[in-house]
C-alpha cells in the first residue's frame, strides 16, 4: 500500500473515531480506537512501538515510543490538549528521523472539529 493511501485511511479512520467519542477522553482510548478502525481498514498497526536512538553504532533504548506505527510506513502521534504546540510537532519530526519514516500525523482530539487538530507532518530525509 502507498504512503498516500495510508494518509487517505488514516485521515478516515480518525475522523470516524472522533464522530464517535468526541473530545475529553485520554490519548489511551483515541489510540486502542484508532488502532481497531484502522486495522478494520487493512492497516498492519504497532502501537506504542519502540523507537531506539542510533548512536555511534548503537541502538539505545531510551523509552520512546511511537503511538501508532502504519505499515511500516506512516507514524501517528495522538494528542489530546487544549493547543497543540510547535514542539509536539518536533516530537514527530524527530520519531520521522528516527525511524526513516516519510510521513507523519499529529492529531489532536481534543478539539470540537477533528479537521482543526490533524496535522500532516513530512520527513524531508
Amino acid at each position: 500500500m502507498h504512503t498516500e493511501e495510508i494518509s487517505g485511511l488514516v485521515v478516515d479512520s480518525a475522523l470516524k473515531v472522533h464522530s464517535a467519542l468526541g473530545p475529553g477522553l485520554l490519548e489511551s482510548a483515541y489510540r486502542a480506537c484508532l488502532a481497531h478502525e484502522s486495522e478494520m481498514r487493512g492497516l498492519d498497526v504497532s502501537q506504542e512501538k519502540a523507537l531506539p536512538i542510533r548512536y555511534e553504532g548503537a541502538d539505545i533504548s531510551v523509552g520512546y515510543r511511537i503511538d501508532l506505527l502504519l505499515n511500516q510506513k506512516v507514524i501517528v502521534k495522538l494528542k489530546a490538549v487544549e493547543r497543540l504546540l510547535p514542539i509536539h510537532t518536533g516530537q514527530v519530526l524527530s520519531y520521522l528521523k528516527l525511524s526513516g519514516c516519510k510521513l507523519g500525523f499529529l492529531i489532536n482530539f481534543n478539539v470540537l472539529h477533528l479537521k482543526d487538530g490533524i496535522k500532516r507532518v513530512v520527513n524531508g530525509l
